[in-house]
């Protein structure tokens, strides 16, 4: 099993794209991922603050707490939807790699292949029924049952994007293997 991050040189694990086009394409996202990375950790680490204040407030001064704990678990599905993409790009997942090793250099690229155009697949999925529960949540006003009842086109919103960002990196890697098909050794 492996998670790519210590595999030396993980970042470079897909070929490069081949195709001008993907190649821009492929610059572009890895931009974005990295422009959406300090944001997530923001996110993370404003969720540990908020849900620390809650503890606090409640054990020492008997402060009611509403919204800290929606506030926390929309900030920490906002980095965990959105950094999927740049986890993805540098293969950073958990992968079983038992078969990799039993396999020929050419099989394993066809695995590969499959398995992102099956995730790929998925993720695109879930994109979609994400972007119709955001657009059912925006349009008929549906909010929270909690007390303090934020609107629940937020956290759907938020998934749609993560994971329309996901679907659009698998489609990437995919694309770069197709494209490269040609040249791979």
């Amino acid at each position: 099993m492996s998670h790519g991050f210590e595999i030396p040189g993980a970042a470079s694990t897909a070929e490069p794209p081949g195709h001008p086009l993907v190649a821009t394409l492929d610059r572009a996202m890895r931009a974005l991922n990295r422009a959406v990375m300090v944001p997530c950790m923001l996110a993370v680490f404003l969720a540990a603050a908020i849900l620390t204040y809650s503890v606090a407030a409640r054990y020492f001064f008997k402060i009611p707490t509403e919204w800290q704990d929606e506030t926390a678990v929309f900030l920490l599905i906002g980095a965990t939807f959105f950094s999927g993409a740049y986890v993805q790009s540098y293969r950073g997942h958990v992968g079983v790699e038992a078969i990799a090793g039993l396999l020929s250099p050419r099989m394993n690229r066809l695995r590969m292949m499959f398995v992102e155009t099956i995730s790929c697949t998925f993720c695109a999925f879930f994109a979609w029924k994400s972007w119709t529960l955001f657009r059912e949540a925006l349009h008929e006003g549906h909010s929270s049952n909690s007390t303090w009842g934020p609107p629940l086109w937020i956290p759907y919103g938020i998934m749609a994007t993560g994971m329309s960002l996901l679907a659009l990196q698998l489609l990437l890697e995919v694309l770069a293997r197709f494209v490269n098909k040609g040249t791979s050794k």
